[in-house]
């Protein structure tokens, strides 16, 4: 039975939809922005505060949003020693940058002193990067172990016809396709995350930023609404022991 840590992550979990679509109304916006910022400085401007206005929403709907990973790590870290010690590190640096992306919103906003906004967003930030690069390596290590597994069961489904060795192929290659989207929507906010640690020309770029927030956008989207179970997992298989909470739901 869910306890009430449980539940309060179930709860949250359900604003993951809303979040996908204004992210996306704040990444159109800046794209649109940028292209008629020199042609139609009006119109330019008002999908400026599109943008803007989307950003702060989206931190209003990711309250309380650090209890997921800290509820990960305590319902099922990982299989095997390694997932355990990516799975720490990775919920770890994300529960930095939820916790603190409050703070951040709250700055903004005026309710705390508008200076903090700064250093509140590099630490939180810094987090999201750190977490997403063992999200990365972590589902890159289930990848692998899913082909080893698929290399098994091909040779077992030819030697003696399995329909049980063929179905667990099906599944592994779909599990396969939302890992790669899972990866694809971590090494987009990751772009994005440099961006605000340390301002390059390409991360920073209007373009770089539009286009790595649409692939966040709709990458993290997908392995919930196409995914297995749609982001329902059995307890006790390996294959679910790491998850990034806004990528497979």
């Amino acid at each position: 039975m869910n306890d009430t840590v449980d539940k309060l992550v179930i709860f949250l979990a359900k604003r993951d939809g809303i979040d996908k679509l204004v992210k996306t109304f704040q990444y159109v916006s800046k794209l649109v922005h940028w292209h008629v910022e020199a042609t139609h400085p009006d119109a330019a401007m008002r999908f400026k505060q599109w943008e803007l206005a989307s950003g702060l929403s989206r931190k209003a709907f990711r309250t309380g949003r650090f209890l997921t990973g800290f509820n990960a790590l305590r319902r099922g870290p990982g299989a095997t020693p390694t997932l355990k010690v990516l799975a720490v590190l990775a919920n770890a640096g994300e529960m930095v940058y939820f916790f603190f992306d409050h703070f951040l919103w709250l700055s903004r906003i005026g309710t705390l002193d508008a200076k903090l906004a700064r250093r509140m967003s590099f630490i939180s930030a810094w987090g999201e990067s750190f977490g997403y690069i063992f999200f990365i390596i972590a589902d890159f290590i289930i990848m692998k172990e899913g082909l080893e597994t698929e290399r098994r069961l091909l040779i077992t489904s030819k030697e003696d016809g399995s329909e049980d060795a063929k179905e667990s192929t099906r599944k592994i290659g779909a599990e396969r396709v939302m890992r790669l989207m899972a990866v694809a929507a971590n090494v987009a906010d990751l772009i994005i995350a440099l961006a605000d640690i340390e301002p390059n020309p390409f991360c920073n770029h209007a373009v770089t930023l539009g286009i790595s927030g649409l692939v966040s956008a709709w990458a993290g989207w997908y392995p919930n609404a196409f995914g297995p179970g749609k982001g329902k997992s059995k307890p006790g298989k390996k294959s679910s022991s790491l998850k990034k909470p806004n990528a497979f739901g």
